[in-house]
């Protein structure tokens, strides 16, 4: 945290001593704020350069959590693997309403030419990472003029190149979600139960024009950044998307994108690869209990089990995904939805036991207030398939409903209610009890947030 501080003071210094330098006159940049809501991909804007300018900002967010857990497990004996078990004591672990841990986010950044920017993000504080972490650094390239002035001018005028290590572009759903800290993006407090989200070295070349949409790109499909040799080198992950956004007219705007993301060998997944964790609190974790004689640990804990309220698929070796967004806003009222079908291994060691899982999510919101600063919504998301093991189907089925009110452009205040319900899971396993076992989990949450 202290290198932090000096490094800001030091960036304020710089620009103190150089007058060349200046402070937030940033080319095509999304705000962080209220005006970045359902800004998607990246945008062109006119801004001109002047040379060298940094950009510091920062987000804070901070819930009230008021959930509590059930299931259908009793106490007795259960058959598990051909054989019958005993287990004693077992019970959810009970939550308290109570303050959660605040996360906070902070980015530094710099217009380095015409048209060429750095960005690095860092996370503060985060569930899982209570400790300081960069999260990614990328460049964005909008002009070629600092290689050979127009260069191509013509076609960088559509296009945007992003290169480094930052956030795979799968799907529009990740722009809804919220970041950590940055929580203005997202009228509710969670995102999706399955909610992909996933940072990897590459590259993504955007070319957008008169409306449609395009972006293609490839990372090295690695979450932690290692040159050790292993057995199994992962592979690229290729990841696409195209589609159509367009304001219509002054009242109506309409998007659609499909989106592809396919890794042949993999070595992370989006699903797993969050950094930050769920804002659902040791939802549906257990105390410590006996289980055929064994012990089973409480599995409480914020860090080592930080997606609570979440669904990973769990693929083995390969997966391929497909998403596909609409998005409608007429006037103040908007509709945003996720249609994810996924497959992939079900196997770590044989390629051809494969399993698949499906997500449906859609959100309606309606902003009002002169300048849309309140806001009420309500989401349904489902998740169905092969969620345990292949050939048998479960689902979790999540309504989530929400009002808001952005005090200022920086400053939001959320209130929501959430209910999620597991349906079809087993009792058990071979090792332990499944929490998932006719469970819910409801209640409400309070957040406050602040972004710039």
């Amino acid at each position: 945290m202290r290198k932090i501080y000096l490094l800001a003071v030091g960036l304020l210094s710089m620009a103190s001593a150089n007058a060349q330098v200046s402070f937030g006159h940033i080319q095509n940049q999304i705000s962080r704020g209220k005006d970045g809501i359902n800004v998607f991909d990246v945008k062109k804007d006119t801004v001109e350069f002047k040379g060298i300018s940094v950009d510091l900002g920062g987000a804070f967010a901070m819930q009230f959590q008021a959930l509590n857990s059930f299931n259908d497990q009793t106490e007795g004996t259960q058959a598990a693997s051909g054989t019958v078990k005993a287990y004693s004591n077992y019970r959810l672990n009970n939550l308290e309403n109570n303050f959660n841990l605040p996360e906070a986010n902070m980015v530094i950044g710099a217009q380095l030419a015409d048209g060429v920017r750095v960005n690095l993000d860092i996370y503060l504080s985060a569930r899982h990472h209570q400790e300081t972490w960069v999260k990614g650094g990328y460049l964005q390239i909008d002009k070629l003029d600092f290689i050979k002035k127009d260069l191509l001018a013509d076609v960088m005028k559509y296009t945007t190149i992003k290169v480094g290590y930052g956030e795979n572009n799968y799907g529009d759903a990740h722009f809804r979600r919220t970041d950590n800290g940055n929580a203005m993006m997202n009228p509710f407090i969670e995102g999706n139960i399955m909610d992909s989200f996933q940072t990897d070295m590459g590259m993504e070349v955007y070319y957008n024009r008169n409306g449609w949409v395009s972006m293609l790109g490839v990372t090295n499909g690695k979450l932690n950044q290692s040159v050790a040799e292993t057995s199994s080198n992962p592979s690229p992950t290729i990841l696409a998307k195209f589609g159509y956004d367009k304001q219509l007219n002054d009242d109506l705007r309409v998007r659609l994108t499909g989106s592809y993301n396919h890794n042949a060998r993999m070595s992370s997944n989006p699903w797993s690869s969050d950094r930050s964790g769920s804002r659902y609190f040791g939802v549906m974790s257990h105390q410590a209990y006996t289980y055929g004689g064994a012990a089973v640990a409480n599995n409480f804990d914020p860090v080592a089990n930080k997606d609570t309220g979440r669904y990973q698929p769990g693929y083995k070796q390969y997966y391929t995904a497909f998403m596909f967004n609409p998005f409608v806003k007429y006037k103040g009222l908007e509709f945003f939805g996720t249609i994810e079908t996924t497959s992939g291994g079900a196997s770590a060691t044989d390629r051809s036991q494969s399993k698949s899982v499906n997500q449906f999510v859609g959100d309606v919101v309606y902003r009002f207030g002169n300048t849309e600063q309140f806001y009420l919504g309500a989401r349904y998301g489902t998740v169905t398939g092969e969620l345990e093991q292949q050939n048998v189907d479960a689902s979790i089925n999540r309504v989530e409903t929400s009002a808001g009110w952005f005090m200022t452009k920086n400053i939001l205040a959320k209130l929501a209610y959430v209910n999620q319900t597991y349906n079809d899971f087993s009792q058990s396993s071979a090792a332990a009890l499944n929490d998932n076992y006719g469970g819910h989990f409801n209640g409400i949450m309070f957040e406050a947030a602040i972004a710039f």
